[in-house]
Order: C-alpha cells, then structure tokens, then sequence
C-alpha cells in the first residue's frame, strides 16, 4: 500500500508543477523540474510490486526476472539526475540564461546516451552516473542555500537528492561485488529508504507553492477584521480583485488596506500635529492602528505613518497593522463614526 501512496503523492507534485508551468513563462529551469519530478513519480510506479511483475512480463520468458523493471527505475532516476542537472547549472555564475538552453541539450543528450547503456549493457554504469550527478546537485544547492521559500524548498529537495546519492553509491557496491538483486514482484532494497528520498525530492520541488499559499491564508486570517472596517468606511477601494486565487486575493486585500488609509489620512496631506512616525515598528503600527479604530480620537496620522518603514514591505507593514489593531480596545460606542 505504502508503494502505491508514495507514487500518488509524486505524481500529485508533477502535476502541481505542470500547472505552475502553465500559469507562468515555461522557462527551460522550470520544465526541467516538472521531468525530474516526473520521473521520480515513474521510478516510484516501476518499483511497485505488481506493476514491476507486470512490466517484467512483457519481456520473452526465459530471461533474468526484474530486468526491465529495474531498467526502467534506473533509467528513471538517470532521468531525474539529468533534468535536475539542469536546474543546477542554471545557478552557477557562468551560465547565463542565453547559453542556458544549448546546455540542457547537451546535459539531455549525454543523459539520454546513459540511459541506454543503463538499459543494454549494465544498471551499475547507471547507478555511477545517477550518484556523480546527484553529488553535482546536492554541491550546487548547498552553495544556493538561504532562509527564503526558495532556499527552504531547496534544502529539501537536495536533502532528498542526497540520499539518492547515498543509494546510488550502495547500488554501485552491490552490483560490483556481485550481490544479487530482488526478485520479480518484490520490493527492493531499502525500498522504504527510497520512498523517503522521492517523497522529499517531491515536496522540495512544490514547497514553495505550498508555502506561499499558506501564507496567503494567514495573511488573509489576520487581516480580516481591519479589512472589513476599512472598507466599510471607504468602498471605493474595492474595484475589481484580480483573480480568485488565494496569493492574489491576499495581494488585494493588501492594497485596498493601504488604499483605505491614505484615503484615512487625508490623501497625502502632512499634518504638523502628527509629528514624525517612530523608528520602531510596533509602535508606529500601535499608533496608526489606535487612529484607525478611533479615527476622532486625539491620535493623529498622516501619510508619513501610513508609508511601510524603511526595509518592511507592505504586506509586513499590514499584517503589524491588523495585528495591533485587533489588540486595541473597541470604541464606546458600537456606532460606525463617520470620517468622511
């Protein structure tokens, strides 16, 4: 059962990767990752049991059970280590993006030649090629490593790869001291081992999808109440929303906040009484969040205020915003006031 869930979830990221693609330029890094995924989802199908046992069929009888199986895996995971190759060299410094698509043919064309080697003459020139390339990939990523979505989705897709590579090398161990394979229809070695590896590659390559849409929820959960009040008082902020995707919907929201304040504010007019905005940030979103909840209260803002601090984008900027808001106390009165 675990071999069938395991393709399914692969399969399910090769699919959130084709639909990235189709909603944004297919640039040649981006179809590479939707191959490399896409063969870890055909490595984990081949390696199924009942489908390797069905593959291994189509092949004359009499000849060594699970060769085609494995054939098609290692040729799957040289499939992998070719597009993600790829990948990797789109992020060395040498490589522009003019130069980048001559390369991936080459890469494409030497994977290619591998993997009919893998399939005609012997799985463990395969398994070299796949760890030689992983290991070219896993040095790449790490050079690429930082604390952004990306940077995360990277560490995890490489931390996959390397445990291919760490596979790959046992693989090569195996095959050179003579170490018989897993018969036909049965799992292979360290299966669940490779179930890990795939699922991590998997969700490495769709993490920053996943991620993005996560904040987006938040960001909406958080802005809810000061949205609502804000627009409320000014609706003409709320035109048309550019789609109904939930990153764009959170990047509409956030505008029609900032819009809605400079509105507040006065439209640009500096107001001397408001002096000038803080360089903490919790302050300044405490003050501008007390004005908003009690727009005729002693607090006084204007666009100065309203502006993100130095270094903080507008989506921080509004989510210290609503997060001070839902902090102050309700007005006396439940009436709406007026600031028209």
């Amino acid at each position: 059962m675990t071999f069938w869930l395991t393709a399914l979830l692969v399969w399910i990221a090769a699919g959130a990767r084709v639909g990235r693609v189709l909603v944004k330029p297919a640039t040649t890094a981006r179809v590479a990752i939707v191959i490399a995924v896409a063969a870890v989802a055909l490595a984990c199908t081949a390696a199924i049991p009942d489908v390797g046992l069905a593959i291994d069929n189509l092949l004359p009888a009499g000849l060594p059970p699970g060769l085609l199986s494995e054939g098609v895996v290692v040729g799957a995971w040289l499939l992998f280590v070719t597009a993600t190759s790829v990948v990797a060299s789109a992020a060395w410094p040498v490589v522009s993006r003019r130069n980048l698509r001559q390369i991936a043919w080459g890469i494409y064309g030497a994977g290619a030649l591998t993997v009919l080697a893998a399939l005609f003459w012997t799985s463990t020139a395969g398994w070299v090629v796949i760890a030689a390339a992983g290991a070219f990939v896993v040095v790449t990523g790490l050079r690429n490593l930082s604390w952004t979505a990306l940077g995360r989705g990277i560490a995890v897709y490489i931390t996959g790869t390397a445990t291919v590579v760490v596979l790959a090398v046992a693989q090569v161990r195996r095959g050179l001291t003579g170490v018989a394979g897993a018969e036909a229809g049965q799992p292979g070695w360290a299966w669940p081992v490779w179930q890990a590896a795939a699922l991590l590659i998997a969700f490495g390559a769709v993490w920053i999808v996943v991620e993005m849409w996560v904040r987006a929820r938040l960001l909406l959960r958080r802005v809810r109440v000061l949205h609502r009040v804000l627009v409320k008082r000014f609706p003409e902020v709320v035109q048309e929303e550019t789609g109904t995707a939930t990153q764009l919907k959170a990047s509409d929201r956030v505008a029609q906040i900032m819009d809605a304040l400079y509105l507040q504010s006065g439209g640009g007019v500096e107001i001397a009484t408001a002096g000038e905005p803080p360089a903490a940030v919790a302050a300044r979103a405490q003050r501008v969040a007390r004005w908003v909840r009690h727009p005729l209260g002693p607090s006084r803002v204007d666009a100065r205020w309203i502006a993100p601090p130095e270094g903080m984008s507008p989506r921080g900027w509004v989510q210290a915003i609503a997060q001070a808001f839902d902090a102050e106390p309700e007005p006396a009165s439940s009436t709406e006031v007026s600031v028209r």
